[in-house]
């Protein structure tokens, strides 16, 4: 018995065959996988991730904050100098852009000499143009809106637009002539981007647009609050270059509109103002009500 005892405790050796019916071995076996399941039970609870030594087995979030607060940063930044993200609020601009559209805003295009073409879709600042001036309101509200708004989470500032380019500096754009068409220099532009059924403007004007200035018109003209608006106003409804932010180069969301802002070659015919300007100058804007 007590022989038998001693070979239990110590396990099968190697000059014996265990006992396979006696079941003597099973202690031994069992004694070891338990150990051993302590033992690798243990390794695996402190590698577990998102705990910590140091914290006593606490969730690592002050790394999760500083992860998600370098993302932001970093959009922010590619926000602010690279390409903005622009929601459209409106259906001014339909059918090129739709309500809901996410617009990502080419803040490149412009930075480096050029200058915006006749044709361009731009977001611009309208501050002294479309807005005598900055509405007030709660700074820190502000500022999150703004943070909001350039990561494409919220509509833009009031003081934000997106329009269509139809005339730089020294155009003479008129509308309209005796069957109902835009001209820009004399030169009539075949609008294919309106909406279907839309006429070219229901407000007559004849206006030859300042150097370093843009008109800009909305591709739904029915629907678009644009230049036409404001030829009483100081400026005349014209856009400043410098007020430009930039070119909106692609639909980012929704993924089924998931596209490039297409171009157009409306005015690819059009030729450059004159050099010693236009003979009639800019002409009295004529009144009208636009539907």
């Amino acid at each position: 018995m007590d022989t038998e005892a001693q070979h239990t405790e110590r396990g099968p050796s190697s000059d014996t065959e265990p006992d396979r019916d006696s079941g003597t071995e099973e202690g031994p076996r069992s004694a070891r996988v338990s150990g051993d399941s302590a033992d690798s039970g243990g390794s695996e609870h402190s590698a577990a991730p998102g705990f910590s030594e140091e914290t006593g087995g606490a969730p690592s979030w002050r790394r999760t904050v500083l992860v998600g607060a370098a993302c932001v940063a970093f959009l922010l930044l590619v926000s602010h100098f690279v390409a903005q993200p622009f929601l459209i609020p409106s259906r001014s601009m339909e059918p090129t852009l739709q309500v809901g559209d996410r617009i990502l805003v080419n803040k490149l295009a412009y930075r480096f000499g050029d200058e915006p073409r006749r044709g361009d879709v731009v977001v611009f600042d309208g501050t002294g143009s479309f807005v005598r001036e900055e509405p007030e309101g709660d700074p820190v509200g502000g500022l999150l809106r703004d943070g909001a708004a350039a990561l494409g989470l919220a509509e833009p500032a009031e003081t934000d637009f997106v329009k269509r380019v139809v005339g730089t500096g020294g155009d003479r754009v008129v509308c309209c002539d005796e069957d109902g068409r835009l001209t820009v220099n004399g030169t009539v532009v075949v609008e294919r981007y309106l909406v279907p059924g839309d006429q070219p403007s229901a407000v007559p004007f004849d206006i030859v647009v300042p150097p370093d200035r843009l008109w800009v018109m909305g591709d739904h003209r029915s629907q678009s609050s644009d230049s036409r608006d404001h030829l009483g106003s100081p400026g005349g409804g014209m856009v400043p270059v410098d007020k430009v932010v930039g070119r909106a180069d692609w639909i980012a969301w929704p993924f089924g509109r998931w596209s490039g802002v297409a171009g157009t070659d409306a005015f690819d015919a059009v030729p450059a103002p004159p050099a010693g300007g236009h003979p009639t100058g800019p002409a009295t804007p004529r009144t009208g009500s636009r539907g």
